[in-house]
Formats: C-alpha cells, structure tokens, sequence
C-alpha cells in the first residue's frame, strides 16, 4: 500500500518551465515502478511517462513529450519529478502520478495506485 500526493500545478504560459513533484507514503517508495499520466477535459487518460523501481534506469516518454519532459525519481525523498520544459497548450490536463508494482507500464488500468491529481494549464 502507498499513498500519493502530487504537488507543482498550475498556469504557465507557453514556454515556461515547471516542475511536479509526486510525494509517496506507506510504502516502500524505491520498491515501485512510477510513472505520470495526464488526463485533459473530454479525452481520455494517457501516460506521459515512465519509470522503473529502484534506481529507475530505465524511462519511457509519449511521443508528443520527448525532448520536453523528464521523469525522474528520489528514493530518499520518496518522491517522484516530472520536469516540463517548453510547455505547451496542449500539455493542459489534470496531471496523476501512479504507482505500481516493479514493472512500469503504459496502461493505467495496469496502476493500482493513484494520487489525487494537479491541473496543469499553459497559456498560448
């Protein structure tokens, strides 16, 4: 079991920079794969990206985030990052960190833990 907390939304305007932070508790953070999903008005909930448990060597990006997004994570601070450079109106959703066990995946139905979600919003 592990709780999530995500944190670092809000209005950016196309460009800018911003950084989310994804705070786990209850469980053995390092012993999760993690990964952010995005979800905007009217579409449905896709992953933005990746990574594996315990040293996360290895991450996945969604074609339309690579080369603007990073994904990275801090086993002492239990805490999952999502970097956003050159945002754009398009990134505008209700961001989710999620976890699961070892593996990642790109499906969120394969994530059985999920944190409440931070609105992300890029003005052109």
């Amino acid at each position: 079991q592990v709780q999530l907390a995500e944190s670092g939304g809000g209005l950016v305007q196309a460009g800018d920079s911003l950084r989310l932070s994804c705070a786990a508790s209850g469980g053995a953070f390092s012993e999760f794969a993690m990964a952010w999903f995005r979800q905007a008005p009217g579409k449905e909930r896709e992953v933005v990206a990746h990574i594996s448990w315990r040293g996360g060597h290895n991450t996945g990006y969604a074609d339309s985030v690579k080369g603007r997004f990073t994904i990275s994570r801090d086993n002492a601070k239990n805490t999952l990052y999502l970097q956003m450079n050159s945002v754009k109106p398009e990134d505008t959703a209700v961001y989710y960190c999620a976890a699961r066990g070892i593996a990642p995946s790109t499906r969120p139905n394969h994530y059985p833990y999920w944190g409440q979600g931070t609105q992300v919003s890029v003005s052109s």
